[in-house]
């Protein structure tokens, strides 16, 4: 796993900054709508959880329409 990860760091650094980037201006514009720290901190930990789940369930179903694309073009 370790020499993944060496092989592809330059590859994780850019979602990890990106994703650094993300919370911090969320969390700041949370606090600047709200004004209430412990809650711009909780949303923005709990947001990019949300989107992980989401996005999971989004490949899963593009996934399959893809396949049932797939399958109707092969009987045509």
């Amino acid at each position: 796993m370790a020499k993944l990860i060496r092989a592809n760091l330059f590859a994780l650094k850019k979602p990890g900054s990106y994703h650094a980037l993300h919370v911090t201006v969320a969390a700041r514009v949370t606090y600047a709508v709200t004004g209430n720290f412990l809650l711009s901190v909780t949303l923005n930990l709990l947001e990019p959880t949300v989107q992980a789940f989401a996005f999971f369930f989004h490949e899963k179903a593009w996934r399959g329409w893809d396949h049932h694309n797939a399958a109707s073009l092969a009987q045509t």
